[in-house]
């Protein structure tokens, strides 16, 4: 079933006109479309719908030299600044891989794709932004001044679709999945995430188990997984600033993920926000949102690979952050240390009843 809008090209940009001021995500949940189609409803003004298939633009990203990576959730946003210049296809996972931009792209998630013309304050922006069927935002990437406009020009001349005149039918938010997991499993999953070499395998662990990623926190107990206190992100970022430890941090949505790696120089709290402000690395977290934050230790052939990973009331991911590994060791001390100095919740969610697999999935 696809989604109708409410309102046509012309009383969007009406509307988007008499609310300037607002993002384009806050204004789209305002006025019940999706960012695709507020993006779309500019057809022919500043805005060409382009090919959506990964193999199709993403090796033609590293024409554009220097660019802005942002991926973002409801509650989390990370910004990069570098080049695409190293993309790997996949039929169910692409790749970038560069020290500066580094990300994991799923193709199915990408429905619509457009290049996007703005004029601003600063002049004219330019950027390309990925969509997903419910018309989500799943990935954008944003020209900077030392970016190449004629490289620009010809993907989005080569890359325009035919049609360029109406707005595009969206499909229902998939809900996000609760925390699922059977209690009865719980000592096999124990046993069997002991055995782990690779952090990959957690993933067909829990799947084997019928399981999920937090449902599985819930259940496995210490010293696999710890509930800590929903600000114990703020405090692990500010010790990371303070040590210097580096570390990787991911943020991303069902489309893409969007890796950091490296050390936090500059934090800047603004109301819920606390801010990443670094050369060449923003990202923003809204702590408000964080409803569980769980420290988790996953044996690999390299040392222990832990991670500190925050969740929001939907059970859905906003953050993970590990150790930066590199191809001889998982393990860092000094993030050990970091991460075991974090409080625990002392009333942690493990002691309550899981969401048994087979409820969960009805």
């Amino acid at each position: 079933m696809s989604l109708t809008p409410p309102l046509d090209s012309q009383a969007i940009r009406q509307m988007r006109q008499e609310n300037h001021k607002m993002r384009d995500r806050d204004f789209a949940a305002q006025f019940n479309i999706s960012e695709a189609q507020l993006v779309a409803a500019y057809l022919g003004e500043g805005v060409t719908q382009i090919n959506a298939e990964l193999d199709q633009i993403f090796p033609r990203l590293a024409a554009l030299g220097e660019v802005m990576a942002l991926t973002r959730n409801d509650s989390c946003v990370i910004e990069k600044v570098g080049t695409y210049s190293d993309y790997r296809p996949g039929k169910h996972a692409s790749m970038v891989l560069t020290p500066e931009i580094d990300l994991r792209l799923f193709p199915r998630h990408f429905a619509f794709a457009f290049a996007v013309e703005r004029s601003s304050d600063a002049g004219l922006r330019r950027s390309l932004q990925f969509f997903d069927a419910a018309g989500d935002a799943v990935h954008k990437v944003h020209l900077r001044p030392a970016s190449n406009l004629d490289a620009w020009a010809a993907l989005v001349q080569d890359l325009a679709l035919p049609d360029q005149q109406t707005l595009p039918e969206v499909t229902p938010r998939q809900p996000p999945e609760p925390a699922k997991a059977d209690p009865k499993m719980a000592e096999q999953l124990r046993r069997e995430w002991a055995k782990m070499t690779d952090t990959h395998q957690f993933r067909q662990l829990t799947s084997r188990l019928k399981m999920n990623r937090l449902g599985a926190y819930r259940i496995a107990g210490e010293p696999l997984a710890r509930q800590l206190v929903a600000d114990a992100v703020d405090t692990m970022l500010q010790a990371l600033r303070d040590q210097g430890t580096e570390v990787m941090i991911f943020v991303g949505n069902p489309g893409c993920i969007q890796i950091h790696a490296g050390p936090v120089h500059s934090l800047r709290r603004m109301g819920p926000w606390q801010n990443i402000l670094d050369p060449g690395f923003d990202l923003h977290l809204r702590l408000d949102h964080l409803h569980e934050v769980w420290a988790v230790s996953k044996p690999t052939q390299h040392g222990a690979a832990i991670s500190v990973e925050g969740f929001d009331r939907q059970g859905r991911v906003l953050l993970q952050v590990f150790g930066r590994r590199d191809e001889n060791r998982d393990h860092r001390p000094e993030w050990g240390e970091i991460v075991a100095a974090l409080p625990s919740l002392c009333a942690p969610l493990a002691d309550q009843a899981a969401t048994p697999a087979a409820e969960a999935v009805q």
